[in-house]
């Protein structure tokens, strides 16, 4: 899976979708990243809550890669999904 996002909104859906894919509940998750199921229901709801060290780690337990580069390597062109640039 592969996906750019512009806003906070958009970790959302993908984190949960990550998270079912991965054959685990949010209070599974939650356990393993030794938060309650309630603070990782509200990661899901609102992503912009979490901080950065948590991000990290639900990547990590995801098998999850987070990728920072640079606006308009070629990459980052053809993987658009709106074909605008920021």
């Amino acid at each position: 899976m592969k996906q750019i996002l512009f806003i906070s909104d958009q970790l959302a859906p993908l984190l949960q979708a990550a998270r079912k894919s991965a054959g685990l509940s949010q209070t599974e998750l939650a356990r393993r990243l030794d938060l309650s199921q309630s603070r990782m229901s509200a990661i899901e709801l609102d992503p912009a809550s979490m901080r950065l060290d948590q991000l990290l780690s639900i990547c990590a337990t995801l098998q999850l890669e987070l990728v920072v580069q640079s606006k308009g390597t070629p990459e980052s062109k053809s993987s658009s999904p709106t074909g605008q640039e920021w």
